[in-house]
């Protein structure tokens, strides 16, 4: 099995954002739709043979940019290939603690996923702290983004040492994902993936041929149990990534591990 643990299949009140006028142009979409249907993501995940994908909410200052109920109702209209993730109101930490056990214990959703560089505020802000707790209590992962950012916001809060490195050490029994392999701190997500029995690594938002060397090393040796395949599309196909996937230079069970067998555990699929 295929999984792939993050995309999005967005809004148009995602897409017009500002910040994301980088990656459009990337992408070469000079218009964005009013609405692209389900099929539209469902067909990149068949061209590529993944056979499910965490599909993830985005909440931000500017407000829902798409909604936990959105993510909910995508998942019912694929049985079976998507696994939601929830997003939520980091200003408003008891309303946000509360969105989140309504999205996992009413709407099915299986993790949290919060974006530090959109809030401008790194993991160890106290504004995360009870949303952990929560994590722990739910028995889901919490998803987050590492490295620099595509879109126009700030990489400080990306930085894995020290904000990540402090969640871990304060809540050792939280499962942690930290997507798009933490570039240009690549070494420092590695560590603390090494370090912490409940850090993983996702791959989103890079295709093979672009992992740093020491991620390629890891995969092929004692992180073969700690990453995660990854597209983030839209912004990356991935067919695209499958491409490429012999370059690696995995076995077929560190291959397993990787496209899917990890991510079947943490998300506990």
């Amino acid at each position: 099995m295929i999984i792939d643990a993050w995309i999005q299949h967005p809004t148009r009140r995602l897409l017009e954002q500002e910040m994301f006028t980088s990656l459009l142009r990337w992408m070469g979409i000079t218009e964005v739709p009013n609405e692209l249907p389900l099929e539209f993501t469902l067909g990149a995940m068949d061209a590529a043979g993944v056979d499910r994908a965490v599909i993830t909410a985005w909440h931000g200052p500017q407000g829902v940019l798409i909604s936990n109920d959105e993510v909910a109702a995508l998942v019912r209209g694929a049985p079976g290939r998507l696994i939601g993730a929830a997003s939520v109101d980091l200003n408003r930490p008891m309303i946000a603690v509360k969105e989140l056990r309504r999205a996992v214990t009413e709407l099915g959703l299986r993790a949290l996923r919060m974006l530090p560089w959109l809030w401008n505020a790194p993991p160890d802000d106290r504004r995360y702290y009870p949303l952990y707790a929560q994590c722990v209590e739910l028995g889901v992962p919490f998803c987050t983004q590492v490295g620099h950012t595509g879109p126009l916001g700030p990489s400080e809060p990306g930085r894995p040492i020290p904000y990540l490195d402090r969640v871990a050490l304060d809540f050792p029994e939280l499962t942690i994902v930290a997507g798009h392999i933490g570039y240009p701190w690549t070494d420092e997500m590695v560590a603390l993936a090494t370090k912490y029995e409940n850090v993983f690594i996702d791959t989103s938002a890079y295709k093979p041929r672009r992992y740093p060397v020491s991620l390629r090393e890891y995969l092929r040796g004692p992180g073969r149990t700690k990453v995660l395949f990854g597209s983030n599309f839209p912004m990356v196909m991935p067919a695209d990534c499958m491409t490429e996937m012999g370059e690696l230079g995995l076995d077929d069970e560190g291959m397993a591990l990787f496209l899917g067998g990890n991510a079947a555990r943490v998300f506990k699929l």
